[in-house]
């Protein structure tokens, strides 16, 4: 490693490879801290707004508010949408806490799809397989650009439950890495 000499009376280090000053830290393209959040813009975050908010109107049609399904399942999909969110704005500062946060909101997201499907196989209903001609439908909605819940607010909405709770499962799917 190179030596560091001092330079002038700023408080600048010079290497031989590069002069550091709080002045060229901040001049540089990207400043010394990257540029983080603009959560939402990401695909993921879209995705788990739409699952939340899909979530708490699934949950109020189909699951007894006063359980504790209804409480685990809503605050399931707020984790993964707050998760995501969290190590957005975590990311400029610390990649591992980006990527912890990250990993959290995946876990919240896969206890979300079980409880989807144990919803379904309590109530004797068949989850689609990848090939139904609904989840062809919701793929294709999800190459939408910028979907939001009314972009598929016909299937979540929907009064049979083995139609609702599919979609979130589909839209899960799409939702999760």
């Amino acid at each position: 490693m190179a030596e560091r000499k001092p330079q002038g009376t700023k408080g600048t280090f010079r290497d031989e490879k590069q002069l550091l000053s709080p002045e060229s830290l901040s001049s540089s393209p990207q400043g010394f801290i990257p540029p983080h959040g603009g959560y939402e813009q990401l695909h993921s975050f879209q995705k788990a707004r739409i699952v939340y908010d899909g979530t708490v109107k699934f949950c109020d049609r189909f699951i007894d508010k006063r359980s504790r399904t209804h409480d685990q399942m809503v605050q399931a999909a707020r984790s993964g949408k707050q998760n995501i969110l969290e190590g957005s704005q975590a990311s400029g500062t610390s990649k591992e806490t980006e990527i912890k946060l990250t990993n959290v909101a995946w876990a919240s997201l896969e206890e979300l799809l079980e409880d989807y499907r144990d919803f379904l196989r309590v109530l004797g209903i068949e989850e689609w397989p990848k090939e139904h001609s609904h989840t062809s439908r919701l793929r294709e909605l999800n190459r939408q650009p910028n979907p939001s819940y009314g972009t598929f607010q016909k299937g979540i909405a929907h009064s049979d439950p083995a139609i609702a709770a599919n979609v979130m499962i589909g839209l899960i799917k799409l939702t999760s890495p």
